[in-house]
């Protein structure tokens, strides 16, 4: 089997089982996030936090919820990092440097899990599992929270409430995160990967000498890492690390889980409006760009050059043997189509063309499918700017789900879309300017700019993965990038959170001849468009000098 074909069916598989994960997937999470009733488990957590699950909020409580609980996550994280020296299970780690403290904590809050240390030589058991794991299962679950929320803002009617924070915090956790990440890890192990809480011992080679290797609770980790979208590796080389991803298979079941709660919310969006026509409409638009994008970075990393590259068969730099340049591809656009940043391979070693597809799949907004809940409430922002331009072709007031789209909601709509482009041009122009950043490029010309272009792009779109070679682990770049995580991250919930809040207090608009169908291929195809030119528009020049230059030369 040759291995273009062998990609094409690694691909094919892929869809399938994310088919058939579709439906009950998205009934599940329709059904936790509209029941009255609750767990439990459920009830002793709201005790222990004091909070009240069955108090409705508005918006700007809702939003206190998420920025308290976020902040309170960074304190402790910071803390417990700062404390390492002298927690058990250290393994005779020192405790973390302040900046990188705060960039870690900042990233694994923020869903983004930018790595600017080597993972297993600097953090411990204590660390790696009350710190980082928990945080990536708890920032998910805001991500969708506030997802849930935009969504019964188009549901509601005559009232600004939009749930309660506490509860789908918890419940997202309780019913949905933690349930699927057990039988994930389960599988991981059966299939290689380590679960345990070994020491550093010491492994011989087959050429002789020795390498130190410690184990970890990799298994439960790595699963929440991939179906949380948050990526953070326990070790270094993340999923190309054989304890993390041994074998062809678990690549292709860690791809399945990126996807598979990102998609699966349209389902529950559908439900939750009331018309799964409306989610159909949305999955397509993200399916639509996925396979565009795979389709065309496998074709660039197969499309090679020169005997060296005939030889191998395709851009085998930077990849796996194990996975092959077909599995790494599909996982590349996997990750950074979605608020990942997990890498089997390194991005830095794509072709010049391979490495701008990554970097265009971020500054998309992450949106095909994207985060857990940060995918499918940054699409509905792309669907209402579509829904504006089509307003404006034929001179009607836009509408969409049945409400109005005003001179507030585009307002809201508009910041929301400009926030990630201004931290990733303004940082990336200034580390370029400045004297200090530019001395951690291990590079020069257009793959150095892309080193630096790809790193602001990473953080300020909350991904956390990054072109190797940099050295990121400055006090320059752990505290603009923290900067850029954290803003990036929490500054477009505050406009989704009061676009939720000023469309649940509108009263529904009835459909007429001139409404626009919103679950019509029209519509798919127009909000396909607007996605596409928007992010052109926006990061073409960018783009020109950084890996369109570099692909262009090769």
């Amino acid at each position: 089997m040759g291995p273009v074909l062998a990609g094409v069916l690694q691909l094919l598989a892929l869809i399938g089982a994310l088919a058939l994960v579709y439906i009950p997937l998205g009934n599940h999470m329709a059904k936790v996030y509209t029941s009255d009733r609750h767990w439990r488990v459920e009830k002793w957590i709201y005790k222990g936090i004091g909070a009240n699950p069955n108090t409705e909020m508005r918006w700007p409580a809702y939003l206190r919820g998420v920025l308290a609980f976020s902040a309170v996550s960074v304190l402790f994280l910071y803390l417990l990092q700062r404390l390492q020296g002298v927690l058990p299970g250290s393994l005779g780690f020192t405790s973390i440097d302040p900046d990188q403290a705060f960039n870690t904590a900042v990233s694994f809050v923020t869903n983004t899990n930018w790595q600017s240390y080597y993972g297993e030589q600097a953090m411990g058991h204590v660390v790696q599992t009350a710190g980082l794991a928990v945080q990536n299962f708890v920032s998910a679950a805001v991500g969708i929270a506030v997802a849930v929320a935009l969504v019964r803002g188009f549901a509601r009617s005559r009232t600004g409430e939009l749930g309660n924070f506490w509860s789908d915090l918890v419940r997202g956790v309780v019913r949905i995160l933690v349930p699927f990440s057990i039988l994930a890890a389960i599988v991981l192990v059966a299939c290689g990967a380590i679960q345990n809480f070994s020491g550093i011992h010491e492994v011989g080679q087959f050429m002789g000498g020795s390498q130190q290797w410690n184990g970890g609770a990799v298994a439960s980790q790595e699963a929440i890492k991939e179906l949380g979208t948050n990526g953070g590796g326990y070790f270094n080389a993340n999923s190309a690390h054989p304890f993390e991803n041994p074998t062809p298979f678990t690549n292709l079941f860690e791809i399945f889980l990126i996807l598979a709660i990102p998609l699966a919310l349209t389902r529950t969006f559908g439900l939750m409006v009331g018309s799964v026509k409306q989610g159909y409409a949305i999955l397509a638009t993200m399916a639509t760009i996925w396979i565009g994008f795979t389709a065309l970075m496998m074709w660039t990393e197969f499309a090679h050059h020169g005997p060296a590259f005939d030889i191998a068969g395709g851009a085998y730099e930077g990849k796996e043997v194990r996975f092959g340049v077909g599995g790494s591809s599909i996982f590349a656009t996997a990750t950074t189509l979605t608020s990942t940043g997990a890498v089997d391979s390194f991005h830095s070693s794509f072709t010049g063309l391979g490495g701008g597809i990554t970097m265009l799949g971020m500054m998309l907004g992450e949106i095909a499918p994207g985060g857990t809940g940060s995918g499918l409430y940054g699409m509905l922002i792309m669907a209402i700017i579509a829904v504006f331009i089509a307003g404006l072709m034929v001179g009607r007031t836009p509408e969409y789900l049945g409400k109005k789209i005003g001179t507030r909601e585009i307002k809201l709509a508009a910041c929301y879309i400009l926030i990630t482009p201004a931290l990733v041009l303004v940082f990336t122009a200034a580390a370029m300017a400045l004297p200090t950043p530019g001395n951690s490029m291990t590079n020069s010309g257009a793959h150095g700019f892309s080193e630096i272009l790809y790193a602001y792009t990473s953080a300020s779109n909350n991904n956390g993965s990054a072109f190797a070679g940099l050295n990121a682990d400055t006090q320059w770049f752990n505290s603009t990038l923290g900067l850029c995580m954290l803003f990036g991250r929490f500054l477009p919930m505050v406009f989704v959170l009061a676009l939720a809040g000023s469309l649940a207090e509108q009263r529904p608009v009835p459909e007429t001849a001139g409404t626009l169908r919103t679950n019509k291929p029209l519509f798919v195809g127009l909000l396909v468009g607007a996605i596409l030119i928007i992010t052109g528009l926006t990061y073409f020049p960018a783009l020109a000098l950084g890996p369109l230059a570099e692909g262009l030369a090769s």
